[in-house]
């Protein structure tokens, strides 16, 4: 059910990414024909006056169809409601509205867990770090190091009880690149010792390939008002988004050595389930932060995204004519193959991953 329940969000962020499509566009008065949540066979589908509405196999995906891409429509081809014949400015507002849908409805999703959950007020702290290996290949997933196990203690120095546990074990790693550290870490309930060596960084400093987070549970209270609740979300909200740029910047900043937390849909849906299995409410966390970072990601100005339509209007714009519609085509063509190889490449392999975790499927082939 936790599987299911992380799809459910996604389809339910793509929804939202088309629909801020659709509504901008009909809000204009420009013309829409299909509206489409998944991709593959057809499994419902409903024909409005102006719109085919269908619900597809995959879930994880959609879009929204102009007669401006139907060869089959009778709408004739100066007519001033098709989404290519309205000015630029109209056609930005459509193409972009995928992605301020997206981030809107993030910030939404803060405030309804703000109000559910209530206000973050204090964390009990109790001994050690909790861990989690970035990938299968980071230095501390092969040194034996496996997601909620509890780092004690680092070179034979015990991390207390305390917000400086994290700080305490991140400047130990940083400062033994190529040198190796002892570790003590709990994992269901038992301790044991572990080494690692961790690598060269590009900045100098040591990795190890894990993510720390303080070993405590929050204590919350009431908002005082819905105000504290609007406030705080989106404080949250803008930390979230400049975190996620700032991901995107290291990505390209030092990219061979963030390459391999790139996460594909396997193992996205394999967090949220996770995350759905702990406490339900953690999947509205969840939302906030996919949808922001889908909304990050189709904004880039990338073939095939609507970050990518978007430069061919401001080259349109500047140029005062569009850009030819054979070069536009093979632009879209291309991005839209070397984004369906990526997404091909990242299920294999994470699938593979998941697949290799688990002991019954290892015992088939034993």
């Amino acid at each position: 059910m936790s599987v299911l329940a992380a799809i459910a969000v996604l389809a339910v962020l793509i929804l939202v990414h088309e629909l801020g499509h659709f509504v901008a566009a009909r809000s204009q008065g420009i013309l829409v024909n299909r509206f489409s949540l998944g991709f593959g066979p057809v499994l419902l589908k409903y024909q409005g006056k102006q719109t085919e509405y269908a619900v597809r196999a995959f879930p994880l995906g959609g879009f929204v169809g102009f007669p401006d891409d139907d060869p089959d429509s009778d709408i004739p081809p100066n007519d001033p409601n098709l989404l290519r014949n309205r000015p630029v400015l109209d056609r930005a507002i459509v193409i972009s509205a995928g992605v301020i849908a997206n981030l809107i409805f993030a910030y939404l999703v803060l405030v309804l867990q703000l109000g559910i959950v209530g206000i973050p007020k204090e964390l009990n702290y109790k001994a050690g770090v909790a861990v989690q290996p970035v990938n299968q290949e980071s230095v501390a997933y092969q040194a034996g190091i496996r997601e909620g196990d509890i780092i004690l203690a680092v070179n034979g120095q015990e991390l207390p009880a305390s917000d400086k546990s994290t700080p305490l074990l991140t400047k130990e790693i940083q400062t033994h690149p190529n040198q190796q550290i002892e570790l003590k870490i709990l994992r269901d309930n038992q301790q044991q010792s572990l080494k690692l060596t961790p690598k060269l960084g590009a900045d100098g400093k040591g990795v190890v390939g894990v993510a720390l987070s303080p070993n405590a549970t929050a204590v919350y209270r009431r908002p005082n008002s819905p105000f504290e609740i609007f406030g705080l979300a989106a404080n949250r909200f803008q930390q979230l988004f400049v975190g996620t740029l700032s991901g995107f910047g290291q990505l390209i900043t030092n990219f061979q050595q963030t390459a391999g937390q790139v996460s594909g849909p396997v193992n996205i849906v394999k967090i949220g389930a996770k995350l759905a299995e702990d406490n339900t409410v953690n999947l509205l966390s969840f939302a906030a932060i996919i949808s922001i970072n889908l909304a990050i990601i189709n904004i880039l100005p990338l073939p095939a995204l609507d970050g990518g339509q978007l430069a061919f209007l401001l080259i349109e714009g500047l140029r005062g004519k569009p850009v030819p519609a054979r070069i536009q085509e093979g632009v879209m063509q291309t991005g839209l193959v070397l984004l369906l190889g990526l997404g091909i490449f990242l299920i294999v392999k994470e699938t593979t991953q998941l697949t290799s975790q688990l002991e019954w499927v290892q015992k088939l082939f034993q």
